[in-house]
């Protein structure tokens, strides 16, 4: 595992368009269907990565609390599943069962849905508003696993962001990274 840190996309970016696997549903899902009213929230994540385990439920939270308020939400894997097998749609089916996932996994076999983002790690969160615009960029907050002096999980940042859009408050400019295990290119 290598700490990458999100590679932090221009703010007012329009969002990639997208057309991928559902892991759950067995169908393809496109950015367009799965976009919230008043905003959309993707992240990049994989099934093994400690930095995703950590934050999972925090993750499923966030979900809960702000898929009902019109914020559409999904999860996409972009990891070379012939090099890491644990992050395989068959694998990623499982992860969503375990953690009880209610938003879309997708599976991104070509991965040229996180290079359009320019993901960078696992995970990796983006916050689009009802336009598409890329408002939001970066951590869940602070904690991380296995630390010596530990931060609650709070998802103080995104929740911060997300708060700010549905609230129609300027979102702030100053955003941190988010830190997690490199997205697993194909060679």
């Amino acid at each position: 595992m290598a700490l990458t840190a999100s590679n932090m996309m221009n703010l007012g970016t329009t969002a990639p368009d997208f057309r991928l696997p559902d892991v759950l549903s067995d169908t393809e899902r496109s950015l367009e269907e799965l976009r919230g009213e008043k905003g959309t929230l993707v992240m990049f994540i994989c099934n093994h990565c400690p930095y995703v385990i950590h934050v999972m439920p925090e993750i499923l939270r966030i979900a809960a609390d702000y898929g009902s308020k019109g914020i559409g939400v999904v999860a996409i894997s972009s990891n070379d599943v012939v090099a890491y097998p644990q992050d395989s749609p068959e694998k990623m089916k499982e992860f969503a069962g375990h953690w009880k996932l209610d938003f879309p996994y997708l599976y991104d076999e070509t991965q040229s849905v996180a290079r359009a983002y320019d993901a960078a790690c696992t995970p990796d969160f983006y916050l689009f508003d009802a336009h598409l615009k890329l408002a939001y960029r970066g951590r869940l907050d602070e904690s991380r696993p296995r630390e010596e002096n530990p931060k609650p999980l709070t998802g103080k940042d995104l929740r911060g962001a997300l708060n700010a859009l549905l609230s129609g408050q300027p979102l702030s400019e100053i955003q941190f990274p988010s830190m997690g295990c490199n997205i697993k290119w194909k060679a």
